[in-house]
């Protein structure tokens, strides 16, 4: 148990959010780090401070005295990295001891999923520091999986017959909880989080049929046809590059394979696609 306040960020998302309360159930004190106060969730034990991760001076506040840190990774967008580093540089500069950073499965330099990318720069620069830190590698979300589905029943994307090891957010929670309690135990590793399960998106769209009682199915889109029908969004070049490289990841065999972490960590089996509760 810790003795000093965890700081957590990105409780007003479902990730964070869920980690937060899991400390609340413990009885640990938090600070839990905000953009907007009126958002974060109400919880026994728990401080709010309103910053973002440029915001040094309001950061350095928050992170004062804090010996631990969730460092929930930022919204996706260009400047994601510069919010990212200016986070660790704080928190390096008011003296935390051990940053655990929700990083992603396969981060590496030159990963097919754009944002994979990202998190290799981010736990590179968490490296370099003087304190600890811990990444939990986080596989793409299994509550991701039914909304890949779209209107009219079809996943499309061009993942061929490529398996994704899709992991539970209510399962990567319990596991950085356990880590937040002992970090010290964990201080310097790298943990991959997955399902139990490599599934294909046909294998998707069969278990998904049965739980919603409704046609799915998996339309193997090419490249060219995925950016087609993904230009009707309007989204920018590298959201749309985000997007398609999500499924040409699963395509390369970058999310296949299953780890025993889940299971070590959170000390259950991770959950299977049978078993997420979806509507």
């Amino acid at each position: 148990m810790a003795d000093t306040p965890i700081a957590v960020t990105g409780c007003t998302g479902r990730l964070g959010g869920r980690i937060a309360r899991r400390l609340a159930d413990q009885g640990v004190a938090q600070r839990l780090i905000v953009r907007d106060a009126k958002r974060a969730p109400s919880l026994p034990g728990a401080e709010v401070h309103v910053a973002t991760y440029r915001d040094r001076d309001a950061l350095s506040r928050a992170l004062e005295g804090v010996q631990t840190a969730l460092f929930v990774s930022a919204k996706e967008a260009p400047t994601r990295l510069e919010e990212h580093f200016a986070f660790i540089e704080t928190a390096a500069a008011v003296g935390v001891e051990t940053l655990v950073y929700t990083s992603f499965y396969g981060a590496a330099p030159n990963a097919t999923f754009t944002f994979a990318r990202d998190h290799w720069a981010t736990e590179q620069r968490l490296r370099e520091q003087r304190f600890s830190s811990v990444m939990l590698r986080d596989n793409l979300y299994l509550d991701f999986l039914p909304m890949m589905a779209g209107d009219d029943g079809v996943i499309r994307g061009p993942a061929g017959n490529g398996r994704v090891a899709a992991v539970a957010q209510e399962d990567i929670a319990d596991v950085a909880t356990a880590v937040l309690l002992n970090a010290r135990e964990h201080r310097g590793r790298t943990y991959s989080l997955t399902g139990p399960q490599s599934l294909t998106l046909e294998e998707v769209a069969a278990v998904l049929s049965r739980k919603l009682g409704r046609p799915i199915r998996y339309h193997a889109e090419s490249i060219e046809e995925a950016y087609r029908s993904r230009a009707r969004y309007g989204a920018e070049p590298w959201q749309v590059d985000a997007w398609v490289s999500t499924y040409t990841a699963i395509a390369a065999g970058e999310l296949s394979e299953v780890t025993t972490d889940v299971e070590r960590l959170a000390g259950h089996a991770p959950t299977r696609l049978e078993d997420l509760p979806v509507t």
